[in-house]
């Protein structure tokens, strides 16, 4: 992932009867936003009448107040559905699971390479020794919750252990804020998995967490290092977004957990959905903001912006339903683009660095077009196979890159581990 700022389950049951409270509301566009009007290809959510939320009578669900544990990118039914398809032999299932245990970094004898000071950014980097080991630690978690091989979770638990008991600190220049984003939230998803696990030291990695990763996370949403609010990318904000919810989880923190969905909804920065996707057009189409960037990060943002919807989705919100659906608008058109197709755009016009001088983009980027990520199966499956609605370039794109791998298998540099992956085995439902 390049670092330059600028603008910058078996099913889940609660889910079968309807949207989560909150969804299917409309929001007004901006006023540079031209409505053009819901797609007539496309169902989309009726803002009028809204189905059961996860506390009505009659649909399960966490209460208000209690998290679901676990509870971020995967349930319990869900590895109980990835164990039963890979013991089947169950198509397209078994793919994903031969691309795990390929992997390298899913063999139970990884061995961590935990330092105090992560650095990333500036001199002395050394972030990957961190991302190989999260990566690690989630693959062979993840091997051990289908398999039951307790070397697989053993050897997540070391990994997670050794950092928790080490790491006092990540730094580095503006690129800081990535780390403890990305990092932030990969490595709380993987002690969510392992809670509970014999001698998981789950303390002290909420510690860690708290102490280490969270007030950058907490610090780039209310300053964006001191620059314009408009400067950073709309992945800076993400990730650091997706850190917060996944800690609140973790911690059982509602208040913080409760942060990040409003930053979602309403927050100042360029994650926040109305200003990761400022135009709408017709089609079923949004624009995403990094499209006039480069496709390597117009790919990236909804890769971050659907693990931070299916964190919440298992929480009981609906942030993928939120502004009709516009989640998926975004993901449409970044899917359209990268298939090899034509697709309209706005002039964006952004505020830069500390001063916000003015810059715009007259056109979508050609850079790295047809950039695949693991990450088009989350959103492939909520919305058509969850949500039964039609999202032709987003099923186009998940059959393009199936069956899925996740880090190691696109290169060693820090964009190869920006995701998790492993989608085909992990939300096909």
């Amino acid at each position: 992932m390049s670092t330059n700022a600028g603008p910058k389950r078996q099913i889940n049951r609660r889910r079968l009867l309807g949207l989560a409270a909150g969804a299917a509301v409309t929001v007004p566009l901006a006023a540079c936003e031209p409505d053009l009007g819901t797609p007539a290809a496309q169902t989309t959510p009726s803002a009028t009448t809204p189905a059961p939320s996860p506390t009505t009578p009659g649909v399960s669900g966490p209460a208000r107040g209690a998290f679901a544990h676990p509870g971020m990118l995967h349930m319990q039914a869900d590895f109980d559905r990835m164990a039963a398809k890979v013991r089947a032999g169950a198509t397209p299932w078994k793919a994903g699971w031969d691309r795990l245990v390929a992997n390298g970094h899913s063999r139970s004898t990884w061995k961590a390479r935990p330092t105090a000071t992560v650095i990333r950014g500036g001199e002395g980097q050394n972030y990957p020794q961190l991302y190989n080991d999260i990566h690690a630690a989630y693959q062979n978690a993840l091997h051990w919750k289908i398999s039951g091989e307790a070397a697989h979770a053993d050897a997540a638990r070391d990994i997670l252990n050794a950092w928790s008991g080490t790491l006092t600190m990540v730094t580095g220049n503006a690129d800081r804020f990535l780390a403890a984003g990305i990092y932030g939230y990969q490595f709380t998803n993987t002690a969510e998995i392992m809670r509970g696990y014999d001698g998981f030291d789950l303390d002290r990695f909420k510690e860690m967490v708290l102490n280490v990763f969270y007030p950058l996370n907490d610090r780039f949403l209310r300053e964006h290092n001191d620059a314009c609010i408009t400067n950073y990318w709309a992945n800076w904000d993400l990730c650091n977004m997706a850190s917060i919810l996944a800690i609140g989880i973790l911690c059982d923190d509602r208040a913080k957990f409760d942060r990040a969905i409003e930053y979602f909804k309403h927050g100042e920065g360029n994650g926040a959905i109305m200003k990761a996707v400022p135009f709408l057009h017709p089609g079923g189409l949004g624009q995403w903001q990094e499209s006039g960037r480069d496709q390597g990060h117009a790919t990236l943002g909804p890769a971050l912006m659907g693990a931070f919807c299916e964190m919440a989705w298992n929480q009981g919100e609906d942030m993928y339903g939120y502004s009709d659906s516009r989640f998926l608008r975004g993901c449409e058109y970044v899917a359209k683009y990268n298939l090899g197709e034509s697709v309209p755009f706005t002039t964006y016009t952004w505020g830069s660095g500390q001063n916000c001088a003015q810059q715009s983009q007259t056109a979508v980027s050609e850079a790295d077009r047809g950039h695949d990520r693991p990450c088009w199966e989350l959103i492939y499956n909520h919305y058509v196979k969850r949500r039964g609605l039609a999202a032709p370039n987003v099923t186009a794109y998940a059959a393009r890159v199936r069956a899925e791998g996740g880090g190691g298998d696109y290169g060693p540099n820090s964009g190869g581990f920006d995701q998790l992956g492993f989608g085909t085995l992990t939300h096909t439902l």
